[in-house]
Protein backbone atom coordinates (compact mmCIF):
# COMPACT_ATOMS: atom_id res chain seq x y z
CA UNK A 1 0.00 0.00 0.00
CA UNK A 2 0.97 3.68 -0.20
CA UNK A 3 2.52 3.54 -3.66
CA UNK A 4 4.69 0.42 -3.55
CA UNK A 5 2.76 -1.42 -6.25
CA UNK A 6 2.58 1.68 -8.43
CA UNK A 7 6.34 2.05 -8.02
CA UNK A 8 6.77 -1.57 -9.18
CA UNK A 9 4.71 -0.80 -12.27
CA UNK A 10 6.88 2.19 -13.22
CA UNK A 11 10.06 0.30 -12.33
CA UNK A 12 8.98 -2.53 -14.65
CA UNK A 13 8.48 0.00 -17.44
CA UNK A 14 11.85 1.64 -16.80
CA UNK A 15 13.74 -1.66 -16.60
CA UNK A 16 12.74 -2.61 -20.16
CA UNK A 17 14.82 -1.73 -23.18
CA UNK A 18 14.09 1.77 -24.48
CA UNK A 19 11.48 1.75 -27.23
CA UNK A 20 10.57 -1.90 -26.57
CA UNK A 21 7.26 -3.03 -25.09
CA UNK A 22 7.17 -5.30 -22.09
CA UNK A 23 4.04 -7.44 -21.73
CA UNK A 24 1.11 -5.45 -20.34
CA UNK A 25 0.91 -6.18 -16.60
CA UNK A 26 -2.85 -6.17 -16.12
CA UNK A 27 -2.67 -7.83 -12.67
CA UNK A 28 -0.42 -5.17 -11.17
CA UNK A 29 -2.30 -2.39 -12.99
CA UNK A 30 -5.60 -3.66 -11.52
CA UNK A 31 -4.04 -3.90 -8.05
CA UNK A 32 -2.93 -0.26 -8.25
CA UNK A 33 -6.40 0.90 -9.39
CA UNK A 34 -7.95 -1.10 -6.53
CA UNK A 35 -5.51 0.58 -4.15
CA UNK A 36 -6.59 3.96 -5.54
CA UNK A 37 -10.21 3.08 -4.84
CA UNK A 38 -9.31 2.06 -1.30
CA UNK A 39 -7.44 5.34 -0.68
CA UNK A 40 -10.41 7.27 -2.06
CA UNK A 41 -12.82 5.48 0.31
CA UNK A 42 -10.52 6.09 3.29
CA UNK A 43 -10.16 9.75 2.30
CA UNK A 44 -13.94 10.21 2.07
CA UNK A 45 -14.42 8.46 5.41
CA UNK A 46 -11.91 10.71 7.19
CA UNK A 47 -13.36 13.89 5.66
CA UNK A 48 -16.87 12.77 6.64
CA UNK A 49 -15.61 12.17 10.20
CA UNK A 50 -14.16 15.70 10.36
CA UNK A 51 -17.45 17.17 9.09
CA UNK A 52 -19.52 15.12 11.58
CA UNK A 53 -17.46 16.60 14.42
CA UNK A 54 -18.47 20.04 13.16
CA UNK A 55 -14.90 21.05 12.31
CA UNK A 56 -13.76 22.97 9.23
CA UNK A 57 -12.02 20.64 6.78
CA UNK A 58 -9.72 23.41 5.53
CA UNK A 59 -8.37 24.61 8.89
CA UNK A 60 -8.54 21.56 11.18
CA UNK A 61 -5.18 20.04 12.11
CA UNK A 62 -5.92 16.77 13.90
CA UNK A 63 -5.23 13.07 13.27
CA UNK A 64 -8.08 12.80 10.75
CA UNK A 65 -6.65 15.74 8.78
CA UNK A 66 -3.19 14.19 8.59
CA UNK A 67 -4.62 10.77 7.80
CA UNK A 68 -6.68 12.23 4.96
CA UNK A 69 -3.59 14.07 3.70
CA UNK A 70 -1.62 10.81 3.59
CA UNK A 71 -4.40 9.04 1.68
CA UNK A 72 -4.75 11.97 -0.71
CA UNK A 73 -1.01 12.06 -1.46
CA UNK A 74 -0.89 8.27 -1.92
CA UNK A 75 -3.87 8.51 -4.30
CA UNK A 76 -2.20 11.27 -6.33
CA UNK A 77 1.08 9.35 -6.49
CA UNK A 78 -0.65 6.17 -7.67
CA UNK A 79 -2.54 8.10 -10.34
CA UNK A 80 0.68 9.71 -11.56
CA UNK A 81 2.39 6.31 -11.77
CA UNK A 82 -0.57 4.84 -13.67
CA UNK A 83 -0.57 7.77 -16.08
CA UNK A 84 3.18 7.46 -16.64
CA UNK A 85 2.78 3.74 -17.38
CA UNK A 86 -0.08 4.31 -19.84
CA UNK A 87 1.53 7.36 -21.48
CA UNK A 88 4.91 5.71 -22.09
CA UNK A 89 3.29 2.59 -23.52
CA UNK A 90 1.10 4.77 -25.78
CA UNK A 91 4.20 6.58 -27.09
CA UNK A 92 5.85 3.27 -27.95
CA UNK A 93 2.66 2.02 -29.61
CA UNK A 94 2.40 5.20 -31.71
CA UNK A 95 6.00 4.77 -32.84
CA UNK A 96 5.35 1.18 -33.94
CA UNK A 97 3.45 2.28 -37.04
CA UNK A 98 6.62 3.94 -38.34
CA UNK A 99 8.72 0.84 -37.58
CA UNK A 100 6.49 -2.12 -38.50
CA UNK A 101 3.67 -0.60 -40.54
CA UNK A 102 -0.09 -0.81 -40.08
CA UNK A 103 -0.11 -4.54 -39.21
CA UNK A 104 1.47 -5.62 -35.93
CA UNK A 105 3.50 -8.84 -35.79
CA UNK A 106 2.07 -11.54 -33.50
CA UNK A 107 4.90 -11.26 -30.92
CA UNK A 108 4.09 -7.57 -30.41
CA UNK A 109 0.32 -8.13 -30.31
CA UNK A 110 0.81 -10.59 -27.45
CA UNK A 111 2.34 -7.82 -25.32
CA UNK A 112 -0.59 -5.43 -25.72
CA UNK A 113 -3.83 -5.16 -23.81
CA UNK A 114 -7.10 -5.16 -25.73
CA UNK A 115 -7.44 -1.37 -25.38
CA UNK A 116 -3.87 -0.86 -26.60
CA UNK A 117 -4.57 -2.99 -29.68
CA UNK A 118 -7.66 -0.89 -30.36
CA UNK A 119 -5.60 2.30 -29.86
CA UNK A 120 -3.03 1.08 -32.40
CA UNK A 121 -5.75 0.23 -34.93
CA UNK A 122 -7.40 3.65 -34.58
CA UNK A 123 -4.08 5.50 -34.77
CA UNK A 124 -3.09 3.46 -37.81
CA UNK A 125 -6.47 4.12 -39.49
CA UNK A 126 -6.16 7.87 -38.82
CA UNK A 127 -2.66 7.95 -40.30
CA UNK A 128 -3.76 5.91 -43.34
CA UNK A 129 -6.70 8.27 -43.86
CA UNK A 130 -4.40 11.29 -43.72
CA UNK A 131 -1.92 9.72 -46.15
CA UNK A 132 -4.69 8.76 -48.60
CA UNK A 133 -6.09 12.31 -48.58
CA UNK A 134 -2.63 13.69 -49.26
CA UNK A 135 -1.81 10.86 -51.69
CA UNK A 136 1.54 10.52 -49.93
CA UNK A 137 3.13 7.60 -48.09
CA UNK A 138 4.74 8.99 -44.94
CA UNK A 139 6.02 5.62 -43.72
CA UNK A 140 8.89 5.34 -46.22
CA UNK A 141 12.46 6.22 -45.27
CA UNK A 142 13.06 9.75 -44.05
CA UNK A 143 16.54 9.68 -45.63
CA UNK A 144 16.45 9.50 -49.43
CA UNK A 145 17.84 6.19 -50.71
CA UNK A 146 20.82 6.03 -53.04
CA UNK A 147 18.91 3.79 -55.43
CA UNK A 148 15.11 3.57 -55.72
CA UNK A 149 15.38 -0.19 -56.42
CA UNK A 150 16.72 -2.86 -54.07
CA UNK A 151 17.34 -6.59 -54.27
CA UNK A 152 15.39 -8.63 -51.72
CA UNK A 153 15.00 -12.26 -50.68
CA UNK A 154 11.60 -13.54 -49.54
CA UNK A 155 11.85 -15.15 -46.10
CA UNK A 156 8.28 -16.45 -45.84
CA UNK A 157 5.79 -17.42 -48.55
CA UNK A 158 3.72 -14.27 -49.23
CA UNK A 159 1.90 -15.31 -52.39
CA UNK A 160 0.90 -13.19 -55.39
CA UNK A 161 1.02 -9.45 -54.72
CA UNK A 162 -0.16 -6.62 -56.94
CA UNK A 163 2.28 -3.71 -56.87
CA UNK A 164 2.13 -0.38 -58.74
CA UNK A 165 3.13 -1.77 -62.11
CA UNK A 166 2.76 -5.60 -62.04
CA UNK A 167 1.78 -8.74 -60.14
CA UNK A 168 4.55 -10.77 -58.56
CA UNK A 169 4.61 -14.17 -56.87
CA UNK A 170 6.68 -13.89 -53.70
CA UNK A 171 7.53 -17.54 -53.02
CA UNK A 172 9.79 -18.44 -50.11
CA UNK A 173 13.55 -18.02 -50.81
CA UNK A 174 12.90 -16.29 -54.15
CA UNK A 175 14.91 -13.17 -54.96
CA UNK A 176 13.50 -10.03 -56.59
CA UNK A 177 14.57 -6.59 -57.74
CA UNK A 178 11.84 -4.24 -56.43
CA UNK A 179 11.10 -0.60 -55.81
CA UNK A 180 12.20 0.27 -52.31
CA UNK A 181 8.73 1.61 -51.50
CA UNK A 182 7.09 -1.68 -52.52
CA UNK A 183 9.50 -3.78 -50.45
CA UNK A 184 9.52 -1.61 -47.28
CA UNK A 185 6.24 -2.96 -45.88
CA UNK A 186 7.39 -6.57 -46.24
CA UNK A 187 10.86 -5.88 -44.82
CA UNK A 188 9.42 -4.13 -41.76
CA UNK A 189 7.11 -7.12 -41.08
CA UNK A 190 10.03 -9.56 -41.38
CA UNK A 191 8.74 -11.23 -44.55
CA UNK A 192 11.68 -10.10 -46.72
CA UNK A 193 15.28 -9.09 -46.24
CA UNK A 194 17.31 -6.63 -48.25
CA UNK A 195 20.37 -8.10 -49.95
CA UNK A 196 23.40 -5.85 -49.83
CA UNK A 197 26.62 -6.06 -51.78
Amino acid sequence: MYGRKAFQLVKELASGEKGQLTPYNSDLFDQVTAECSQHHLELQSLIRKIQEEGLDVQTTRNSEHYGSLIHHLALVRNKRCLMAYVHNRAEIIRSLIWKVGPVLPQEIQERLSHTEEEYFKRHSAALQSCMSRLDLDLTVDMVPPKDPYIQVRVLDDIGVVLSDDKTTNFARHSMHFLKRTDAEQFISRGLMEELTG
